[in-house]
């Protein structure tokens, strides 16, 4: 006893509708490459918009010292205060809390180019505040505390 399949794919009886199909099978496969090629030069487009972001924000150091010696202040706390400007809809205030390590140095993250207003205040020195307008990508910034007058 023999058994055999016909493997054969089945024609279709009507040329006419294998002509459309394989029509739309070829416009079906035409939208997708063209979606996915487009989906590519988002993501290209996205990128190159991070980094030119990136390239225009501001690194900003800040260093503080005290006295005529300058000594380096540990533990200082540093307010950093900006807007942030928006095309539609109010404006943001921003306010960052920072402190200075043992040398003094405190690094501010990323902030946008402009004007912001720097205040340091340290146990035993009077208190800083001044406003700074900075369009540098990186940029230190110096600040010397003074010792507070005495009372009599």
């Amino acid at each position: 006893m023999r058994v055999s399949f016909d493997l054969r794919v089945p024609r279709i009886v009507n040329d006419a509708s294998s002509g459309v199909k394989a029509s739309l099978y070829l416009i079906s496969f035409l939208i997708l490459f063209l979606a996915v090629a487009a989906n590519g030069q988002d993501k290209n487009a996205d990128a190159k918009a991070r980094a030119d972001a990136d390239a225009k924000d501001v690194r900003l150091t800040i260093v503080v010292t005290g006295g005529e010696d300058k000594k380096p202040i540990d533990s200082a706390s540093v307010y950093v205060r900006y807007v942030e400007e928006h095309k539609h809809g109010k404006d943001k205030k921003i306010e960052m809390n920072l402190k200075t390590n043992q040398l003094g140095v405190c690094h501010v993250p990323v902030i946008p180019p402009g004007k912001f207003v720097i205040q340091v205040i340290a146990d035993g020195w009077k208190t800083y505040g001044e406003y700074y307008d900075v369009n540098q990508i990186e940029q230190t910034i110096n600040i010397t505390l003074v010792r507070p007058p005495k009372w009599y």
